[in-house]
């Protein structure tokens, strides 16, 4: 369980795990984006993992 501020219903409202639609690596660095759908019945996605609140590496453009 988590809570999400909405952007369409502008509420903030928890998230429980049957609201969950999948869980995906978002890269090497520990993220995962997770897809669910708020009560407001809006499919939204969040990142969250042990990678949050860290510098990311951006590759420079030659």
């Amino acid at each position: 369980m988590f809570d999400n501020d909405c952007q369409v219903c502008a509420q903030r409202v928890l998230i429980f795990p049957s609201q969950v639609t999948s869980l995906t690596n978002a890269g090497e660095d520990g993220l995962i984006e997770v897809a669910f759908t708020c009560w407001c019945g809006t499919e939204q996605t969040k990142l969250t993992g042990k990678g949050i609140g860290q510098p990311r590496a951006h590759p420079v453009a030659a």
